[in-house]
């Protein structure tokens, strides 16, 4: 991995294990050397339930597609998931090379084919050499169990700094239920999954449809609440698997412990969704951004994200300048209903401008004192109706750009 993010955690989580569930890291040599492991297989319990959400890019890789024409069956037995190349926009060639992993996998393991998910991350526009991974998997078969999950965590990574985990425990029917989840991702990154791959693993009992609508809720206030460039990948897959090796079953969210479950999950994802941002290519910020007062929250969102995603405002915090116009900038050209002598915007927990204008006395001191800490709060309040949003950015620096443009060097 690269030189380590300084907003990166000072260490990877201690994750407990999650019954039902083994690991495995092996070299498929798809791109890194052999020092760098870059094939992960997981295989888990006969009646484990998953639920996913996909990219929304029209490019899809053909590893995004797979998942998608099996989500709708509801189990799981297996994942594989492929580091350094992303087999996407490789046609009938990336297809036939997702389909080669996906059979290798459930041969070696003996699974159904419709229960075993696949996800590829990397260089997009290179066809996956499958039969690098043949090998690989029969290895990875035989070694299940031997990795844990900061060398998974590590296996999917690509430009990424640091590895991505949490983990929290909820109390269903009596029991305590643990989730573990592990993500990659750091350039690349905008709403409709925010490149980024995602895994969540958790010992509870969830009827598929159920755990569908929970992912969808904890995506939204997390992967989906998070951007570093605006670029939204060809491969973003979240996928949550469900063992069913603890408490009772949650049918409803009227079911016992279905809310602590709900709860615990929103915690693991948006913990995870912030390492992202904290990993972001280049970044030396960590920028929150709140927005009230909106006519509802979807306009909040788009607003949010504006201001978010603009080149300006990004280099300004960079540059830990107080430029609060360009926070207004952002918020003028979002398209969203929004009265200029209305508009208040802080920054911390000091008020820059309020009404339309300056506020009286303003010392711009406590706000470039703010600026000069790696952790940005931003707040902008409408004053037209209850709307609100959060969104998690970061800076733009020139690292961004040397990353990027050596990317496949």
């Amino acid at each position: 991995m690269s030189e380590r993010s300084p907003l990166a955690p000072a260490l990877f989580p201690e994750l407990p294990p999650v019954e039902g569930v083994r690991i495995a890291v092996t070299h498929a040599g798809y791109r890194y050397p052999e020092s760098r492991m870059d094939l992960t297989l997981v295989v888990l319990d006969e009646g484990t339930t998953i639920a996913g959400v996909t990219t929304k890019s029209l490019c899809p890789s053909p590893e995004v597609e797979w998942c998608r024409e099996r989500l709708s069956g509801g189990t799981a037995r297996a994942l594989v998931v492929s580091s350094g190349n992303s087999n996407a926009f490789t046609g009938k060639k990336g297809a036939a090379a997702a389909h080669a992993v996906g059979s290798r996998a459930a041969e070696v393991l003996n699974l159904n084919l419709d229960e075993v998910f696949l996800s590829a991350t990397g260089v997009i526009g290179v066809p996956l050499p499958a039969e690098r991974a043949f090998d690989a998997l029969g290895s990875a078969a035989e070694a299940l169990g031997s990795a844990d999950w900061q060398a998974a965590a590590l296996a999917i990574g690509t430009t990424d700094t640091f590895p991505k985990g949490a983990t929290a425990q909820a109390v269903v029917g009596g029991e305590t239920v643990t989730l573990v989840g592990i993500a990659k991702g750091s350039g690349m990154i905008a709403p409709d999954m925010a490149t980024m791959l995602g895994y969540i693993f958790t010992d509870a009992n969830v009827a598929p449809a159920m755990l569908q609508s929970m992912l969808n809720d904890a995506n939204a206030t997390s992967f989906n609440s998070i951007t570093v460039d605006g670029d939204t990948s060809t491969s973003d897959t979240v996928l949550l698997f469900a063992t069913g090796r603890t408490g009772s079953r949650i049918e409803g969210m009227d079911s016992p412990g279905a809310d602590a479950f709900a709860s615990a999950l929103r915690q693991v994802c948006e913990d995870l969704a912030r390492q992202i941002v904290r990993d972001g290519e280049g970044a030396s910020k960590f920028i929150t951004i709140n927005v009230d007062g909106a006519e509802s929250d979807e306009s909040a969102r788009v607003i949010a994200l504006s201001v978010a995603n603009s080149p300006l405002v990004k280099t300004a915090i960079a540059g830990e300048d107080a430029n609060w116009g360009r926070v207004v900038m952002a918020v003028g050209k979002a398209g969203q209903p929004a009265d200029r002598d209305r508009l208040a915007i802080r920054f911390g927990t000091v008020t820059v401008a309020r009404d339309g204008e300056v506020v009286d006395g303003y010392d711009e001191a406590p706000v470039a004192q703010h600026l000069k800490g790696s952790d940005i709060d931003i707040g902008i309040s409408l004053g037209l109706g209850d709307g609100r949003a959060r969104f998690w950015t970061c800076d733009l620096t020139h690292g961004y750009i040397t990353i990027n443009a050596d990317y496949r060097s």
